[in-house]
């Protein structure tokens, strides 16, 4: 292990592992070079698998914003109405630990995740459906909530297209929890599923 690499947390899915809820995963080689290009070593950490749930596993979102989950006051369930929530936060929390221990001040997690969305993640919406809405999921709530500067990556690139948006789709602001997408570098806060 280099040390002289800048430690940053990474969602696993997104360096190749097999963790995605189907048993897939995001590989992003844009990611890979924009880590090795800054000398960032990535620590990688798949939430929902350190929780307990495993890998294959039903999908999942929450019921309310990521902040009132982390509250006890909504939940995270699964496609089968299973109560996930236990699960999740055990996730988010470990993610942190995993943070402090490789001394990390700085995530890169899977966009519109349930647990590493950024600026969006996966809840029930009004209609009783899935769908991505603003705010961070359960990890990228916790993380920005210990201090963390979280980015949103949506995955699977295999080569940089300077006509999209910079990788970092969002990094939101805890003095501001209602901060839309911005492409400066900021330390985050603010809510929602499992993302193909």
């Amino acid at each position: 292990m280099d040390t002289s690499l800048t430690p940053v947390l990474v969602s696993a899915c997104l360096l190749g592992r097999a963790c995605r809820y189907d048993g897939g995963h995001n590989r992003d080689v844009v990611l890979d070079e924009q880590l090795a290009a800054r000398g960032e070593r990535a620590v990688p950490v798949c939430p929902e698998d350190a929780g307990g749930l495993g890998t294959p596993r039903p999908a999942a979102w929450m019921t309310g914003a990521a902040a009132e989950v982390l509250a006890g006051c909504a939940r995270v369930v699964d496609v089968h109405g299973r109560d996930v929530t236990a699960q999740f936060v055990a996730g988010a929390d470990l993610a942190v630990e995993v943070a402090r221990a490789a001394g990390a001040r700085r995530a890169y997690l899977k966009e519109r995740s349930p647990s590493c969305g950024v600026a969006a993640s996966h809840r029930v919406n009004g209609a009783g459906a899935s769908e991505a809405q603003s705010g961070p999921g359960v990890t990228a709530q916790r993380l920005l909530d210990a201090g963390l500067e979280v980015h949103g990556v949506e995955g699977r690139r295999v080569h940089e297209d300077h006509d999209e948006h910079h990788h970092d789709t969002a990094q939101r602001n805890a003095a501001d929890p209602n901060a839309q997408e911005q492409g400066a570098t900021n330390r985050g806060s603010d809510a929602p599923r499992n993302e193909p």
